[in-house]
C-alpha cells in the first residue's frame, strides 16, 4: 500500500517547498563531502601536515556550529527569508575566496565564513518544515527531504574526484560558488516566507534566555539532540579520515575514491527509504532501537576483521555504508524531534539542535586528524564507541517516541 500523500499548508500550496528544501539541505554535504578527495591534494600543494589540512573541515564545524546561535534567533524574529537570502550571498563569496586562497591560512578563514553562510541555509530549510508541514507530517516530510538529500553525498564524491583530478583543489570550491548563486536566484523568487510567529524580542538578551530556557528544559529535545549528535559524529569520522585512509593507507586511485566514497554514502539514501517505511508501521522508538542494533553489530564486525589484519578498501566502504544507513535513520527523526514541540522557536530549536551536532562532528574530526597514523585502527576504534554510544542512548531515553508539543 502507498504510503499518503503528505502537502504543506493550504497558504503555501502553491510553492514548491519538499523540492527547495530538499535542494538548500545539500549545502552542507557539498561543502564537507565533495572536496574530501583533495585532502592529499591539498597537503601537497600547501606543503602541509594531514593535520593541517584537517583544520579546512575542523573550522567549517567550528564556524557552522557558533553561527546557529545567531541564525536561528535572527530567523524567528526577521522571518526565513532574509536570513536564507543573506547566508546563500556570504557562502557564495567565501567560496570565491576559497577558490584562488594563496595560502593556507586564508583557506582556513575563507572556510569559517563558508560555515557562516551553510549554516543559515540549513537552518531555514529545517524550520521551514515546522514552519509549512502539519506537526504530525513532521518526521514523514524530513525523512521525504533526506532521501533525496542523500543523492549529494553519493554523488558529490565522484563529481569531487573528477575535479581535483582535472582542476585541482580548486575545482570543488568554484563549484560551491556556483551552485549557491544559483540557488539565491532561484529562493529568491520561488520560495515564500513561512515564519507566521515572529517574534521581536527573539534577539533581545532576555528573549534569547528564555527561548534556550524553554527549550533546554525539555527531556524529548536532549534526547532526539544527542542521537543526531552522536549519530552525525560517526559520519564525520569518514568525512574527515576515508580519503587519508582510502588514498594513502590503502592505496586506492584518487579517481576511485569518489565512487568507493559515494558507495558508501549509498548507504544514507537506504537508511532514509527504510526510516519512512518503519516509521509509519512501527512508530518511532522500535525504528530507533532497530537501528541501534544494527549499528553496533556491524561495527563490531567492523572492528574485528581490522585487528585480524584483513585490511582491504572494500572493508572500508561496507563499515562506511553501514555508518551511513544509520544516520539515515536517525538524522531525519532526531531534527524533526527536536523542532516539532516548539513551532514559535522552530529557529532557535533548530540551530541549538545543529550546533549540538557539530560540536559532536568537531569532536571525532579532531580526534580522526590527530590520531591518523597510516593504519585502520583510529577509524575502527571510533565507528565501535560511536555504535555503543547510540545503542545506549536509544535505550535510556523513554522520550526517544512521537515528539508531543512542549508545554509553554
Amino acid at each position: 500500500m502507498s504510503s499518503p500523500r503528505i502537502v504543506p499548508l493550504e497558504q503555501y500550496a502553491h510553492a514548491p517547498l519538499l523540492a527547495l528544501i530538499s535542494v538548500c539541505l545539500m549545502l552542507q554535504s557539498l561543502s564537507t563531502d565533495m572536496y574530501t578527495a583533495s585532502f592529499p591534494g591539498l597537503a601537497e600543494a600547501f606543503s602541509v601536515s594531514a593535520a593541517t589540512v584537517q583544520l579546512t573541515l575542523s573550522t567549517f564545524v567550528i564556524g557552522y556550529g557558533l553561527a546557529q546561535f545567531v541564525v536561528g534567533p535572527l530567523s524567528d524574529r526577521f522571518g526565513r527569508r532574509p536570513v536564507l537570502h543573506g547566508g546563500l550571498l556570504v557562502y557564495a563569496l567565501a567560496s570565491l575566496v576559497c577558490t584562488f586562497a594563496p595560502s593556507m591560512a586564508i583557506l582556513v578563514a575563507a572556510r569559517f565564513f563558508q560555515a557562516l553562510g551553510c549554516s543559515a541555509v540549513i537552518i531555514i530549510g529545517r524550520a521551514t518544515i515546522r514552519d509549512a508541514y502539519a506537526p504530525e507530517h513532521a518526521m514523514q516530510i524530513t525523512a521525504r527531504a533526506s532521501m533525496w538529500l542523500s543523492f549529494t553525498p553519493i554523488l558529490s564524491p565522484i563529481l569531487g574526484a573528477y575535479l581535483e583530478a582535472f582542476f585541482g583543489w580548486k575545482g570543488s570550491f568554484a563549484f560551491h560558488s556556483f551552485f549557491s548563486l544559483s540557488l539565491l536566484l532561484v529562493v529568491f523568487f520561488r520560495l515564500p516566507e513561512t515564519n507566521q510567529y515572529k517574534d521581536p524580542h527573539a534577539t533581545n538578551v532576555r528573549g534569547l534566555i528564555r527561548n534556550y530556557r524553554h527549550i533546554m528544559g525539555s527531556r524529548a529535545f536532549w534526547a532526539y539532540a544527542i542521537l543526531g549528535g552522536l549519530s552525525y559524529g560517526a559520519i564525520f569520522a569518514y568525512i574527515s579520515g576515508a580519503s587519508m585512509v582510502l588514498i594513502n593507507v590503502l592505496e586506492t586511485p584518487v579517481t576511485w575514491f569518489g565512487y568507493c566514497f559515494s558507495f558508501g554514502t549509498f548507504g544514507f539514501l537506504l537508511g532514509t527509504i527504510f526510516c519512512r517505511q518503519m516509521l509509519r508501521k512501527i512508530g518511532v522508538g522500535r525504528t530507533l532501537r532497530f537501528s541501534s542494533r544494527f549499528f553496533i553489530f556491524f561495527s563490531c564486525i567492523f572492528n574485528i576483521l581490522v585487528f585480524i589484519g584483513l585490511w582491504h578498501w572494500s572493508i572500508l566502504v561496507i563499515a562506511m555504508f553501514t555508518t551511513m544507513f544509520q544516520h539515515g535513520i536517525h538524522s531525519p527523526t532526531s531534527h524533526a524531534g527536536t523542532i516539532t514541540p516548539f513551532p514559535e522557536q522552530a529557529g532557535t530549536a533548530a540551530g541549538l539542535n545543529g550546533a549540538l551536532s557539530m560540536l559532536f562532528a568537531l569532536c571525532i574530526g579532531t580526534l580522526v586528524g590527530f590520531t591518523y597514523n597510516g593504519t585502520l585502527y583510529p577509524i575502527a576504534i571510533l565507528t565501535f564507541v560511536n555504535s555503543a554510544m547510540i545503542f545506549i542512548c536509544a535505550r535510556i531515553f523513554p522520550e526517544l517516541a512521537a515528539p508531543r508539543k512542549a508545554k509553554s
